[in-house]
């Protein structure tokens, strides 16, 4: 048992001096190669039907965060095959925590790219992946369905597997293009669900939501939605062409 801990204690110690130990930026031809990868896989339809899951994954995790912070209770999180998704909370029907609770879901993802975009500036490309991994395990207690597990599982062991066994310079090149996608894969969904509301058919959208919480039309909240996620990816795209924070 004493070695258990010692070698567990080892391995964190390890992902430690890993995760808080800054790393160069690749050269500025990776991180345009990458952005243009990410570019691709958000605009070519048959592989962005399966990437989006992982901006599910973080669309469903900021319901949940913010449901968490605003006093909501958490009672659990599904990810289905055709990349929807569901995040079940109880409280107050009404009010500002389940308003901010349903905005937070388009948003979600841009905020996210955005925030590992400033952690990439400041040089903790490790840093991010292994940040990453530890969301992906908290989002996994919540988990109530076996494709959402899967799902999440897949994208952890994949980032692990990133972050323990390839070179420093993988390492960044990865976390630069999960950077860039989740910045450009966060603002194409709002575009596919106003399709879907042209066509009638997400009456229960989070927009839609939004407009019976506050009697502002659900138009105007995918609006936001949209200024919001390009908004995270202009800015977030310009801390990661810019140079990195001293």
């Amino acid at each position: 048992m004493d070695d258990f801990f010692t070698t567990a204690g080892d391995v964190l110690g390890q992902i430690w001096t890993a995760a808080t130990t800054p790393v160069d930026p690749p050269d500025q031809t990776v991180v345009l190669a990458v952005a243009l990868v990410a570019l691709a896989v958000v605009a070519v339809g048959p592989v962005w039907r399966v990437a989006r899951h992982v901006v599910t994954i973080a669309h469903e995790g900021a319901h949940a965060v913010v449901a968490m912070l605003t006093g909501r209770r958490l009672d659990g999180i599904r990810l289905h095959s055709d990349t929807s998704g569901l995040t079940v909370t109880a409280g107050r029907p009404r009010g500002l925590g389940m308003i901010l609770t349903a905005f937070a879901g388009y948003v979600g993802p841009g905020l996210v790219g955005l925030g590992a975009a400033w952690l990439l500036r400041a040089g903790y490309a490790v840093g991010l992946l292994w940040l990453l991994v530890a969301l992906l395990a908290l989002l996994l207690l919540k988990i109530r369905n076996w494709f959402g597990l899967w799902s999440v599982l897949v994208s952890g062991a994949a980032l692990v597997g990133v972050s323990w066994w390839l070179e420093p310079a993988a390492q960044s090149a990865v976390a630069y293009a999960v950077t860039w996608f989740l910045l450009l894969g966060a603002v194409r969904p709002v575009f596919e669900l106003q399709a879907q509301r042209a066509r009638g058919r997400a009456r229960s959208s989070d927009a839609d939501q939004l407009g019976r919480l506050t009697g502002v039309p659900g138009l105007v909240w995918v609006v936001v939605f949209g200024l919001v996620t390009l908004g995270c990816l202009v800015l977030g795209g310009g801390w990661i062409v810019g140079p990195v924070a001293a």
